[in-house]
């Protein structure tokens, strides 16, 4: 069996009177690049890159660099074929575009090799740990009209209470575009709103100095924040150290790191106490694989990012399915000591519409797919809609 073709499908879903902010900006659209790779057998295998940004640069990438060099080799090497593409780029595409395009045809690959052996891509992993896997809400962005705290706070109240009502037992919540203390009054009437025993996790995305991410820590500390994600930006790795030292909340991060190599200081640098590698950025399945090695190493929770099409939420289920408890106990909890997984609830046409197979939550867990390779099948009257 060989690689015939490779087509790129570079995807945009504008998001009209549902646009919202994050610390860093506004989302007007959603974007994302996905691969198609097809044999000479017929088999087709999806995969996804470049969801944080236009989906122009990394399908460049895939069409004029690394495609070309992948046709008419043997799909079901993955690790060889990354490591090929890996050394081919070195000198020009250690992260960015290049690696958002080798997760997209990593992703594929995986998906090929196991349908060509009629096994799902976590058993071609080495075999799951859980059959479902609790997923945890995010949401709690910011509007457009986010000066206004008072209509804020009374639509958060009704955001999160839905929340609750759909059967999350976990949320994750955005900081960082307002003064620390309106974000600190957008916890409290959150937590209030849902009450002790829903979990909260909040997300910065980097919208701090380590100055003020120390003293937004201790202010929302008493809200039972069970942790604090990207609390300054990816460089500041000097800053990370200083937060999680200072900090009573555990801090995560990782979803802007890339490849083994990336990871390997920023686990062994003491940064965090959860990583959050993107299967779609940080270099695939195959780089997951090696970055959750290093984390079990280092005493590290693994905790995957996700943020884009179904194809990256359903190669996210595939990798929560093989990370082992952290560390194994008798009585295991999610988040505490296993793999919880991000499902976003932003409105995203190619998470919710994208694929054949819907992602239904049942008692707060997604199940983790049974079916050979990746296990789905895209419907091709929504990859036209959102192509451009």
């Amino acid at each position: 069996m060989k690689i015939k073709s490779i087509t790129t499908h570079r995807l945009r879903v504008p998001t009209g009177d549902k646009a919202f902010y994050s610390s860093q900006a506004a989302f007007p659209e959603r974007n994302s690049c996905l691969v198609a790779i097809e044999t000479d057998s017929g088999l087709i295998g999806w995969g996804e890159g470049g969801q944080y940004g236009p989906g122009q640069p990394v399908a460049t990438c895939i069409d004029e660099v690394l495609g070309p060099r992948l046709i008419g080799r043997d799909p079901t090497e993955p690790v060889r074929i990354w490591e090929e593409l890996y050394a081919f780029s070195r000198d020009f595409g250690r992260a960015g575009p290049y690696i958002d395009a080798m997760s997209a045809i990593d992703i594929a690959l995986w998906d090929i090799a196991g349908q060509a052996a009629g096994l799902p891509v976590w058993k071609m992993l080495g075999g799951r740990f859980r059959d479902r896997v609790t997923a945890y809400a995010t949401g709690c962005y910011y509007p457009p009209n986010y000066q206004n705290l008072p209509a804020v706070l009374k639509a958060l109240e009704a955001e999160t209470a839905g929340y609750v009502g759909a059967g999350f037992d976990l949320l994750k919540i955005k900081i960082g575009l307002l003064p620390l203390e309106q974000d600190l009054e957008r916890i409290r009437v959150i937590r209030e709103t849902i009450g002790p025993s829903i979990g909260i996790m909040v997300d910065a995305n980097h919208g701090y100095n380590a100055g003020n991410a120390v003293r937004m820590g201790h202010m929302m500390a008493p809200f039972d924040v069970r942790f604090f994600e990207e609390p300054v930006p990816p460089e500041d790795r000097d800053g990370y150290r200083k937060v999680r030292a200072e900090v009573p909340i555990p801090i995560a991060g990782g979803e802007c790191e890339f490849t083994r190599y990336g990871f390997r200081d920023f686990i062994g640098g003491g940064c965090v106490d959860i990583v959050q590698p993107d299967i779609a950025a940080c270099g695939g399945l195959t780089a997951f694989t090696q970055i959750l090695t290093l984390a079990n190493t280092y005493g590290v929770a693994t905790v995957p990012h996700v943020w884009g099409s179904g194809v990256a939420v359903t190669a996210a289920l595939h990798a929560v399915a093989v990370i082992p408890a952290f560390p194994h106990t008798a009585n295991p909890t999610p988040l505490l000591n296993q793999p919880v997984i991000e499902f976003d609830r932003t409105h995203n046409p190619l998470r919710d519409d994208l694929l054949e197979e819907d992602f239904v939550l049942e008692e707060g867990k997604l199940k983790i797919p049974e079916e050979p390779g990746l296990g789905l099948d895209v419907r091709e009257e929504v990859l036209s809609r959102y192509r451009y």
